[in-house]
């Protein structure tokens, strides 16, 4: 029954448009210029957007976009992993402190890529993009 909600052609556009948030999410301090981090969330986001087009705009009916949104949300997972030791603490006051919203930005932000690529692999999830009249 849910499962038949997720792949709704509405659903679906609306997934497509709101997974740049796992992206973009990023405390404001990471996108500084004197910080090395902000280009990769750009970088992915630029990704996810030409696959967007691609999906939405041109319904394209080949793999690349659905390939290259695999590939941004996989990339965001295991860039975050390699970048939570470097960010874990922050010096405050000559103490190192856990950077909670640093930790908890990448968590959530994991957590939604991990829950996109899953929901990307859903059987109807591709077809329900695609006009009836492309599909001839």
């Amino acid at each position: 029954m849910w499962q038949a909600y997720l792949v709704r052609r509405p659903v679906v556009v609306a997934v497509l448009v709101g997974q740049f948030v796992p992206l973009l999410l990023f405390p404001p301090e990471s996108f500084s210029a004197n910080r090395q981090e902000w280009w990769l969330p750009a970088l992915l986001a630029a990704l996810v957007l030409l696959a967007d087009l691609a999906l939405l705009v041109r319904h394209s009916l080949q793999i690349w976009p659905w390939h290259l949104l695999l590939f941004a949300h996989g990339f965001n997972i295991i860039s975050r992993l390699m970048m939570i030791w470097s960010h874990a603490t922050k010096m405050v006051g000559g103490i190192a402190v856990a950077d909670g919203p640093y930790l908890l930005a990448t968590l959530i932000a994991m957590a939604g890529s991990a829950a996109l690529l899953w929901y990307w692999e859903l059987p109807g999830v591709r077809m329900s993009v695609f006009r009836p009249s492309a599909l001839h």
